[in-house]
This record gives C-alpha cells, structure tokens and sequence, in this order.
C-alpha cells in the first residue's frame, strides 16, 4: 500500500512542476501596457479611499494575465510584511523604471500617491503616443522598401531565368543593365545558401560589436550626428528628460535622485554622459542650468528657459511645458518626414521597375528587328 501511495504522489509532483515551467515559458512578463493596466486602477482605488493592500488584492482578482497575477502577489506580500511601496516596487526594475520608483517613495512620504499614480499614468500615455507616432512615420516607408526588394527578387529569380537562352544568343548586343541584372540573377539562383549565411553573420556580428562599448560609442555618436535623424533622436532625447525631471521635481524627488531617473531612462552614451556632466556640476553646487549649457543636445533656447524657471523657482512647471512643446513639434516633424519619404521611395521603387523592365524588353526590340 505505500508503495501505491507513493507513486501517484511522484506522478503528481513532477506533471505539477512542468505546468509552472510551460507557464513560465509562454506567460509574457509583466511590460508597459500591464503597468498602465496597474496604474490605472491602483490610482483609481485609492482615489475612492480603498487601502493599498485591499486595492493590491483587488486588482490581482481582476486580472487575468498570469505575469501580472504574480507580479501583484509580491507586492502585496510585501506591502503585507510592513516593507513600502517603493521598496516593492524596487524589486522589479524591469516593470518599474527609477523614475516611477522614486515617485511613488515621494507621494508616500507627502501622502499624495493617487495623484502621484495619475501623473505617472499620463507620462505612460504620452510615452506609448510618441513610440507610435515613431513607428507610424517608419510602418510606411518601410513596407515600400521590402514590397519593392521583394519585387525585384521575384523578378530576377523567376523572371529572368526564364529568359536566359534568348539573352545568351545576342550576349554582344545587350545592354550593360541587362549583363548586370543577368549576373546578379545567376548570383541569387546559385549562392543564395552564401547570401544568407552572410547575411546572418552581418547581423550577428553587428549586435556582437553593439554590445561592446566601443561599437556602442561609435553607434550612438553616428546615431546623433546623422542629418535629420540625429535631430529627431536628440529631441526625443529632450522630451523624456525634461517630462522625467519635471515631474519628479514637482513632486518632491531630490534633484540628484531625479537626474539619476532621466539618465536612467535614456539608452544613448553620449546623452548619458551629458545628464552625468549635469549632475556634477549639481553636486558641486553650479545648478542645473550650468549643466544645461554649452552642449549640442540642449538647443539654447532651452538652457535660457531653464535658468529663468530655475532663477524664478519654476523649474518644474518650465520642463514640463519645454517637453509638451518639443513633444509637439517632434511629432509634426516625424508626420512630414513620413510623407516626404512617401514619394522619395515611390520614386526610386519606380525606377528600379523601370530599370527591370527596360533590361527585359529592349533586347527582345532588338531580337525582334534583327529577325524582320
């Protein structure tokens, strides 16, 4: 009889123990949208006077993603055990970035947090417009350029081909496009396992040298000293660190606690290293204007509006207003270069069929003249 007992007792544990590990695999951790799902309905709980814990417990009922069901059984766990919000919180960086952390530790000392939670919300929200507005500008010209490489594949692996003996009667008569086309078709019949193969390594051996500091550096500078794109980058740049130290510093975060928070939530070195400058020159007492100016990342516009507010004890408001307005204009920018890459690529999409087309039928014109 034990030894029946036993047995299913095994059974059970090891099919328990691989359930949690496919849970594992195919449950989706807890990102942005789940924070914003979180926020959302933290804020509006405690706005109606329910208790952190209650609102945590409540939450965790309503939810049915298992990600942010476990996530919420660590909080109120430790909310539970007498630790802060903050300190939880501090134990997922990867769901709450430093800015949140430290907003929230703020709103707890001032006893402010469903207004804390409503602002944070709002920056979420601005954050997810301006990554789609992003992607938006790119989703256009992007398709175009794989529809029209995927076009030209097509046609000189199935097309051509299909046109090789005729070509090679009259190798002397054909023009120089049709030869490279020609050759560019045999290249992609043949040594397509080469291609990929090299093309797998290119892309290997860029996230290798990326992921060293030096290809970082060189990566991030190219990245800021491109036309137009560097431009669009040094102001988005702008915008999450003028809404991250201007919402921190409304609500009571330290100002070197609030520079660590914006250096935190850029991932370019060269920026990095300018919100570092700044807040050494904070701690040795210059401001955070001193720190602003002289830099190519700061347009002095900005550095003036920032020692006003900081000269008048506006500051906070001031870097808010700065990043709505950059916020704005970076939006309208991405908005024309999306329609101005439109017709470019449409352009060049044309000629490429074009090109094609006339490496097709010329030499047939010619064939068909020599026969008459």
């Amino acid at each position: 009889m034990p030894i029946e007992i036993a047995a299913p007792e095994r059974g059970r544990k090891r099919f328990d123990r691989s359930a949690l590990l496919r849970l594992e695999l195919f449950t989706r951790k807890p990102g942005r949208v789940e924070r914003m799902f979180l926020t959302e309905q933290l804020a509006l709980l405690l706005d109606t006077g329910v208790s952190l814990y209650a609102a945590l417990q409540i939450i965790r009922r309503e939810t049915d993603n298992p990600g942010l069901r476990r996530l919420l059984d660590d909080l109120a766990g430790k909310v539970e055990a007498g630790r802060t919000f903050s300190a939880a919180l501090a134990g997922h960086p990867e769901v709450f970035d430093l800015t949140y952390v430290n907003l929230i530790s703020a709103s707890e000392h001032g006893g402010f947090m469903h207004e804390v939670l409503e602002q944070l919300l709002e920056m979420d929200k601005r954050a997810t417009e301006m990554n789609r507005a992003l992607a938006s500008a790119l989703a256009y010209p992007a398709f175009l350029m794989v529809f029209s490489l995927g076009v030209v594949i097509f046609v000189l692996v199935v097309v051509f081909p299909k046109f090789d003996e005729l070509f090679i009667r009259i190798a002397d008569d054909l023009p120089w496009t049709t030869k490279l086309l020609m050759s560019v078709s045999h290249s992609l019949m043949e040594d397509w396992p080469l291609m990929i193969g090299a093309i797998a390594g290119i892309v290997v051996g860029f996230r290798v040298w990326i992921s060293r500091d030096s290809g970082r550096r060189l990566f991030d500078s190219a990245l800021l000293r491109t036309p137009l794109i560097g431009t669009v980058f040094r102001d988005l740049y702008l915008v999450r660190t003028l809404r991250v130290m201007g919402l921190s510093l409304a609500n009571g975060v330290s100002v070197l606690d609030t520079l660590s928070a914006a250096r935190e939530s850029i991932d370019n070195y060269y920026y990095r290293a300018f919100l570092a400058r700044v807040r050494k020159k904070v701690e040795e007492g210059s401001g955070i204007a001193a720190g602003f100016s002289g830099t190519s990342h700061v347009p002095d516009i900005v550095h003036q509006m920032i020692a006003t507010g900081e000269e008048s004890g506006s500051l906070p408001r001031v870097m808010i207003r700065v990043a709505l307005h950059y916020e704005e204009q970076l939006t309208h920018r991405l908005q024309m270069i999306s329609r101005s890459a439109e017709p470019l690529l449409l352009v060049i999409m044309g000629g490429l069929v074009g090109l094609i087309v006339s490496s097709l039928i010329l030499p047939i014109f010619k064939l068909s003249a020599a026969v008459r």
